[in-house]
């Protein structure tokens, strides 16, 4: 059983008069930022707003790059030659790191969103180019994805460290892939049973997938998604869950 773990949330995906979540109750119960970069959600004051309020409560910083699609909230598909996906990236990355540096910080993580996040896991070309644009631009950085998928496997080819993240919130195929959230169950929001599985998948890397099956995965950070209603209260169980099981939740290093 593993004696440390990450707890991260995607936030920052506020966009001009629109709000969604409760970024400041979430982040006060995780230990990663995942900030949206402007493309498929947020905007450039909502992510300098986002980084102060991370860097104000001891929150690592990590960039949120998806697609661009604001009507879609980076979760439809989006099909893109190999070279446009690593300059989505790099732009992303770099727009955000520099906000971050006006702010006192480096960042320290990426982590696709949706779709991209999504299509990189099996896709190895869209992985590695994801890769690419990280490192092009920091290879210090880490790059976060799901366990066993094409995108941890392409961070160490481009010199960068992966972590291999589980979702506590969402039901998983027995493929290890997420449930489409247009299925009935895709999104668990009973946060009983959110630190159950929580548990589960820290201390014996394994989940019950949709169809009942056992499916083995690796655990370093846990995401609880920002959009989810009563995201913040679920954090906050969910952490407690994870220190009463002798869980130290600590940022990716």
């Amino acid at each position: 059983m593993p004696n440390t773990i990450d707890l991260n949330a995607d936030v920052g995906e506020s966009y001009g008069v629109y709000e969604l979540g409760n970024d400041e109750a979430l982040l006060r119960q995780v230990t990663s930022a995942n900030v949206a970069c402007g493309l498929h959600a947020g905007d450039p004051s909502v992510m300098r707003r986002t980084v102060k309020l991370a860097v104000a409560l001891g929150v690592a910083v990590g960039a949120h790059p998806g697609f661009p699609d604001l009507q879609g909230f980076g979760r439809r598909e989006i099909s893109m030659a190999t070279h446009e996906v690593e300059d989505l990236v790099l732009f992303q990355v770099a727009a955000l790191a520099g906000i971050a540096a006006a702010e006192g910080v480096r960042l320290r993580h990426v982590k696709p969103h949706g779709a991209l996040y999504n299509m990189a896991a099996k896709d190895a070309r869209l992985a590695s180019a994801i890769a690419a644009g990280v490192a092009a631009f920091d290879r210090s950085l880490v790059l976060v994805g799901p366990p066993n998928s094409a995108l941890v496997g392409a961070a160490g080819a481009h010199g960068l460290k992966a972590v291999s993240e589980v979702f506590a919130d969402r039901a998983y195929r027995a493929d290890g892939s997420l449930v489409p959230r247009h299925v009935a169950g895709a999104v668990i929001d009973d946060p009983e049973v959110v630190v159950q599985r929580a548990l589960r998948m820290a201390r014996e890397n394994e989940v019950i997938a949709i169809d009942g099956s056992k499916l083995s995965l690796k655990a370093e950070t846990i995401c609880v998604h920002g959009d989810t209603p009563g995201a913040a209260a679920t954090a906050g169980r969910l952490r407690q869950g994870l220190l009463d099981a002798g869980i130290t939740i600590v940022a990716l290093r």
